[in-house]
């Protein structure tokens, strides 16, 4: 009796979640499978101390590779059953995932496709606002897991949101561990298998009232105008908790976001140093969300100019070091 994808089909859907973003490209996971299941682990020795003491940046991580999987999954044919922290004796045992067979439909397909093209844009985006019932269908996409994406159009709340942007740049910059630590991950050669490639990297760092996270070795040719204002929108994705369930949520809401971004051809970057810090984090819950909800991460969408040259893929592990088989 068929209960599950063959190993090819499996290794397949892997390697395509395996696209999915995570802080400084570290990819924190692990997966084993067995007979019957698939289990998502987190890889604690991926952790950035310096940027990410909490672990807050790794499950978000590992949220979106658990996302990325069950989309691979179902444009394979397979929907799929998930249990989060199925095995409270092992908190890196993160979720199982069993198969069932399904006919994919058109959305299977089409947020299989957006994984091979999504990337993470770090540059200037066009004047071209971001219309409005856009943005509510993506917030209606995060609620689908128990979050909240709000956009920052407000312009208060925008001010708020960029104030602590720029605050949380200037208080890690002033971190040696943080500076160290961003120099292993960041400005790599694009021949290695992880980390952000300095080809990824614009030299630019601040698009309009917007401060970007200042990666080192930047060569990525920015080929917007200048003149041209940057209406990229700033959405923070919120969740009622900070436990680790949910913040595992808010990975599978900001992956599902980002497809369904990348689908709409929109350009995107997610932004987690604001809520790296804890003094900008509590800025944005009391400034941003007035005090309802925990921020887990921002999101910046927008459109890229027409002529801005395709950004590289950024490297991926090989498939045999995230996926091995789990013992009886």
């Amino acid at each position: 009796m068929l209960t599950g994808p063959d190993p090819q089909t499996l290794r397949s859907a892997v390697a395509l979640a395996a696209r999915a973003p995570s802080i400084h490209n570290t990819q924190p996971w692990r997966w084993l499978h067995g007979d019957t299941s698939l289990h998502l682990y987190a890889d604690a020795a991926r952790l950035l101390p310096a940027t990410d003491p909490d672990g807050r940046d790794l499950l978000l991580s590992c949220g979106a590779v658990l996302h990325h999987l069950q989309v691979a999954a179902a444009a394979s044919g397979w929907a799929t059953k998930v249990q989060r922290f199925p095995n409270p004796a092992q908190p890196d045992h993160l979720a199982s995932v069993e198969f069932l067979p399904r006919e994919p439909v058109r959305d299977d397909v089409a947020l299989a496709a957006a994984i091979q093209r999504r990337r993470t844009d770090r540059r200037r985006y066009t004047s071209w606002p971001v219309p409005a019932d856009l943005l509510d269908d993506l917030a209606r996409t995060a609620g689908v897991f128990g979050t909240v994406l709000m956009p920052a159009t407000d312009p208060d709340d925008r001010y708020q949101l960029v104030k602590a942007l720029a605050e949380a740049s200037v208080r890690q910059e002033a971190d040696v561990a943080y500076a160290a630590e961003l120099a292993t991950w960041t400005g790599r050669s694009p021949f290695v298998t992880e980390g952000v490639p300095a080809t990824n990297i614009p030299a630019e760092r601040r698009h309009g009232d917007t401060t970007m996270r200042a990666f080192p070795n930047g060569q990525l040719t920015e080929q917007a105008d200048h003149w041209e204002d940057d209406a990229g929108e700033l959405l923070v994705l919120a969740t009622a908790a900070d436990t680790v369930d949910a913040r595992l949520r808010a990975g599978e809401a900001m992956s599902a976001v980002l497809l369904w971004a990348t689908d709409f051809r929109m350009a995107t970057c997610p932004l987690s140093q604001v809520l790296e810090v804890e003094a900008t984090r509590n800025l944005v819950r009391d400034r941003v969300l007035d005090g309802f909800g925990v921020p887990q991460i921002v999101l910046r969408v927008g459109w890229a100019p027409v002529n801005a040259a395709p950004l590289p893929a950024t490297p991926r592990r090989p498939i045999d070091d995230i996926l091995g088989r789990q013992q009886p």
